[in-house]
């Protein structure tokens, strides 16, 4: 919590061209930024136990091939995040310092 994660996803925004406000979408699952180069989709899973009980459609508007999505508190989605290029790990480092790991993975 309070790692950065709205400010990471912020900044990759505006790496793809997307000047508007970027938010966090913790109390609306998700949010779709469009009019940068691509469109981009912020998900926020941290406040669902699980997806059975959600409508099976729930994350098919975010995860679209012709969008980037950034999701925060991926585990209990991942069956359903068939293309994962990267996991970012985003941690508290002291003070306002933080401490970012990358990892790539090999698309499927």
């Amino acid at each position: 919590m309070g790692a950065g994660k709205t400010t990471f996803v912020r900044g990759a925004a505006r790496g793809l061209g997307f000047a508007g406000p970027v938010t966090s979408p913790t109390f609306t699952i998700g949010r779709r930024y469009e009019g940068g180069r691509l469109a981009i989709s912020h998900l926020d899973l941290h406040r669902l136990a699980g997806l059975e009980d959600e409508d099976p459609a729930l994350l098919d508007d975010y995860l679209t091939p012709d969008a980037v999505a950034f999701v925060e508190w991926p585990a209990i989605a991942e069956p359903q995040l068939p293309r994962i290029r990267a996991r970012v790990r985003l941690e508290h480092a002291g003070g306002d310092a933080r401490r970012i790991t990358t990892i790539m993975v090999a698309p499927t």
